[in-house]
């Protein structure tokens, strides 16, 4: 009997994970879409995007938002359109630590599950201690 296609997203970049026959036993162990994921290295372009997101925060006043095509041309002038997965990741690296949010229409929205244009802004507490409230842009 042919097992149904199964879909569940990837633990680090939210991609989507297929079913596959080699994962039959353990599909439920399955967390991440390949092996970059999970090891999930930081490269210093890495560190270079989330350094131009801040620094680009820093030259706005308060609460002022930034695109994240901003970062990536800062980052990679010639060929940025490439990277702008790499770029909303670094956003994202940022909103789990605490320092950025990310929103959609001026509302803070989910990073994991925001589709279309994003814009990133400074956090109100500046740090790691603040939860705003999130909306979650599906509902």
């Amino acid at each position: 009997m042919k097992r149904p296609l199964l879909e569940k997203p990837c633990a680090r970049c939210g991609r989507t994970i297929t079913w596959r026959k080699k994962w039959e036993r353990d599909w439920d162990q399955v967390r991440y879409c390949s092996a970059a994921c999970r090891s999930a290295r930081r490269t210093p372009d890495d560190e270079a995007l989330e350094h131009a997101i801040l620094g680009l925060l820093d030259q706005r006043r308060a609460g002022a938002t930034i695109c994240p095509s901003e970062a990536a041309r800062a980052v990679f002038p010639d060929d940025w359109r490439e990277h702008m997965e790499r770029t909303r990741q670094a956003a994202r690296r940022l909103v789990a630590d605490g320092r950025v949010e990310i929103t959609q229409k001026g509302v803070v929205v989910d990073p994991n599950h925001a589709r279309g244009p994003i814009r990133i802004r400074r956090s109100d507490a500046g740090g790691p201690a603040a939860d705003p409230p999130v909306v979650d842009p599906r509902k």
